[in-house]
């Protein structure tokens, strides 16, 4: 081999590795930012599956909530006035006619559960 093919040979080898430097040089580069945009995503997914977390707790709590049971009494007045009749004492007994509601009878049975 004669030393011009030799130093065109280096020569030719010299810009395919710095074609390959600065190619793995730019792979590096995307790589990178992947990674931190991989990592800024993961956090942004744990803080939305705590805020859901802490929402399906909520709407849980809030579903747990029972309204404590009426008396015995107050049932068996609800159930006269489901029957028809009033049972607050400025009607009570008559017939409400045609199961119209009875704002005093409804404050009788549900008055302190409001």
């Amino acid at each position: 081999m004669d030393k011009k093919t030799l130093y065109d040979s280096f020569t030719k080898l010299e810009k395919d590795t710095d074609a390959t430097l600065h190619q793995i040089s730019d792979l590096r580069s995307e790589v990178e930012a992947l990674v931190e945009e991989n990592a800024t995503l993961q956090i942004e997914n744990q803080h939305l599956r705590d805020r859901l977390s802490d929402l399906e707790k909520l709407q849980r709590s809030s579903e747990e909530i029972v309204e404590p049971e009426m008396s015995k009494s107050r049932l068996n007045l609800e159930k006269l006035y489901e029957d028809g009749f009033h049972v607050c004492n400025v009607f009570y007994g008559s017939r409400r006619m045609n199961d119209e509601p009875c704002a005093f009878c409804l404050d009788v049975i549900y008055g302190e559960r409001r």
